[in-house]
């Protein structure tokens, strides 16, 4: 089958650059001297994550537990599930961690002693905060070093050291801006790791996170893991931050135009907000888009003239009139929402479709 025979809209993957992307990044770890434990909230498919472990990942980092009862079903064997616990739901750590090792994520004293409760063994990381003020204790506090020290020597709960996310690297304008941010993190993770070794707190593995942060870092002294993920797919968000080019971006909305009234200098497409999302990808983007259209896909290059400048459920307006059953190919400002839109991937190798993968997205 050809891409031209495939029904609209519909998620496209290019498989040529996936598994360059793939590759690229299994390198760079090995370059840096960190294992990878790759985010599959990105791509949630069994087969993107097996080629990762196949490039030799330590393991896979989920979002959900339903992804990590997917994954544990189709195989795989170890995870960290990289979420604060969710304490309405340790039935279901307590099933999981029955089956794979499960490394779980806390930062507070109500989860530790909740997961102790459990009375099983049980993995965890403790969360800190590097500067995204999301989650994570200070590492500066006191009260974070005794936390660290109530975990490592619970009679239950197996300490596997410290972990963080930078996310704010998103909201890095330069490349040099990411890469000072890339730097904190692993100062930050560094410096508290070794206060912790010098209060007696042995502190197994320094794990950091964040495709941006990790696509421009120039050392990873003292860490030990990262677990980057939308670099399996990148989008026009990571293009912006400079963390790849548009040939990078494996995955692509192929809609087709429904509507080009005449007269009017726009037109509909069959790909809304429930094939796109409504991320406008990076703040300050001129002009602002909800969606970058190719005019040549072979060659990477997209239409100055043409891009989403509206979306509703299921419409897309184009900012440039096509004719009606026109087909066009969008790169999403962020792909990891974009794949949450569909159930399966069309798999492709140039023009021609070579197979259909499952995205699994349960909750």
């Amino acid at each position: 089958m050809k891409i031209s025979e495939i029904p609209t809209p519909s998620l496209l993957l290019d498989l040529d650059i996936l598994e360059r992307n793939l590759s690229y990044m299994a390198g760079r770890a090995a370059a840096l001297g960190v294992t990878l434990r790759p985010h599959i909230k990105t791509h949630k498919c069994v087969e993107v994550a097996r080629r990762q472990l196949e490039l030799g990942a330590a393991g896979i980092t989920v979002s959900t537990l339903a992804e990590a009862r997917v994954f544990a079903d189709h195989g795989f064997t170890d995870m960290t599930w990289a979420f604060p616990v969710i304490l309405s739901r340790l039935a279901e750590v307590r099933e999981l961690a029955g089956r794979v090792t499960l490394r779980l994520v806390v930062d507070s004293e109500e989860a530790a002693r909740a997961l102790e409760d459990l009375g099983v063994p049980l993995h965890v990381w403790l969360k800190v905060d590097c500067g995204y003020h999301r989650a994570g204790v200070d590492p500066q506090a006191p009260a974070s070093l005794e936390l660290a020290r109530r975990l490592a020597g619970s009679y239950s709960l197996r300490f596997d050291g410290i972990l963080t996310h930078s996310g704010h690297a998103y909201h890095g304008r330069t490349r040099q801006e990411i890469a000072g941010i890339a730097e904190e993190e692993r100062r930050v993770m560094v410096d508290f790791a070794e206060r912790l070794r010098a209060a007696g707190i042995a502190v197994p593995a320094v794990s950091v996170g964040s495709t941006p942060a990790f696509s421009v870092v120039e050392r990873l002294d003292g860490v030990t893991e990262a677990r980057p993920g939308n670099y399996a797919f990148y989008d026009f968000m990571q293009v912006g931050l400079g963390s790849c080019s548009v040939a990078d971006c494996a995955v692509t909305v192929l809609a087709g135009v429904v509507s080009a009234r005449p007269g009017d200098a726009r037109c509909v497409i069959d790909a809304g907000a429930l094939a796109l999302s409504k991320d406008r990808g990076l703040a300050g983007t001129e002009p602002e888009t909800w969606g970058e259209v190719f005019a040549d896909y072979e060659a990477a290059l997209l239409s100055p003239i043409a891009r989403l400048v509206g979306l509703s459920q299921e419409h897309g307006i184009l900012s440039k009139r096509r004719p009606v059953g026109t087909r066009v190919r969008i790169l999403p400002n962020h792909s990891c929402l974009t794949v949450a839109c569909f159930d399966e991937y069309v798999v492709v190798r140039g023009d021609n479709v070579v197979d259909r993968w499952r995205i699994w997205r349960g909750r």
